[in-house]
């Protein structure tokens, strides 16, 4: 089984108007579509809500796409959300209601949210020929927009205060044998490395009985160890760019199952130009490749080249 994972997807503002004025295949390379497509499921954040209802919440950023976007998510190849993060309700409870209709009418599952706190925490179970995979998932910011027993909302775990919550805990050493994905919403904005807290939650999923952990936030991608992704980076939006960070440049990340284990991680380095993401070339491509690959290094994980991408082995050692 691949698994394409896919990072920030921020559909609205700019993104927005690129949908009306060209519609929803104007977001995406056809290569980047292709190389998605190679995948047996694909989950992506989705970082925005999908509506044209609601007030926008008191912070600086809101992200409202309009519901043109789910066919961008269809297009792309898109089976899987989460909407475990900080731009969910940032129209409100009844644009995260819409977002999740929207969502259910195009066929793409969901994770993160719900109507109540019992269906924000509820695991997916995604089901391909070659095989199964379990997706639990939630964000560590903000504790407001936490679903309750009475009020929708998403999947919240404040993992930042050294908190190990009972619900987390029993998700993850759940009996089903199907192998379990976390994708984790955690830490701040524009880091290039994953910060103390986010490393120690990520060891404590990892002991708990999380397969794989995948995690976004940053806006900018970060280094891999053995099963743990901890940053996917931004995969579309309009943002700024910041010249040293560089959230321009992304990567989409497969990885590859052998049975229930994860043995191979493919890294294609991305450029992502105003509301249009493709296949990095030339100077950026060895650029980005450089990056990750000492990111990586940093970590005691060796990356190989193989062609246009970057590959990591985690096949188990033999002798």
């Amino acid at each position: 089984m691949k698994v394409a994972l896919i990072g920030d997807m921020m559909l609205g503002r700019g993104v927005a108007q690129r949908l009306r004025q060209q519609g929803p295949r104007s977001l995406f390379a056809e290569e980047v579509v292709a190389a998605v497509h190679e995948a047996d499921v694909a989950l992506a954040n989705l970082e925005c809500c999908i509506s044209t209802r609601g007030r926008p919440a008191d912070k600086l950023f809101v992200f409202r796409a309009p519901p043109l976007a789910v066919d961008a998510l269809v297009n792309l190849g898109v089976t899987a959300v989460t909407l475990a993060n900080n731009h969910s309700l940032d129209f409100g409870t009844d644009a995260l209601m819409d977002t999740l209709g929207h969502l259910d009418a195009a066929g793409i599952a969901h994770v993160g949210a719900g109507v109540d706190v019992e269906l924000a925490r509820r695991p997916i179970m995604l089901e391909t020929a070659a095989g199964r995979l379990r997706v639990v998932a939630f964000t560590d910011h903000p504790a407001e927009f936490a679903a309750a027993a009475n009020r929708p909302g998403v999947a919240f775990a404040d993992l930042g205060q050294g908190e190990r919550p009972d619900w987390l805990r029993e998700l993850l050493s759940d009996s089903d044998t199907a192998p379990l994905m976390v994708t984790a919403h955690w830490g701040p904005n524009m880091q290039a490395t994953p910060i103390a807290h986010v490393h120690d939650a990520a060891t404590w999923l990892l002991h708990a009985g999380a397969t794989l952990v995948a995690g976004h936030s940053a806006h900018v991608f970060q280094g891999i160890v053995s099963r743990c992704i901890y940053d996917l980076g931004d995969f579309v939006d309009d943002y700024a760019r910041d010249t040293e960070l560089r959230n321009d440049w992304g990567v989409l990340v497969l990885v590859t199952f052998d049975d229930a284990r994860p043995v191979r991680v493919e890294v294609i380095p991305l450029e992502l130009e105003y509301c249009f993401t493709k296949l990095a070339t030339s100077a950026a491509l060895e650029q980005i490749a450089r990056r990750f690959t000492a990111a990586c290094r940093a970590m005691g994980t060796h990356v190989a080249r193989v062609g246009d991408r970057l590959v990591i082995d985690w096949s188990p050692a033999v002798g």
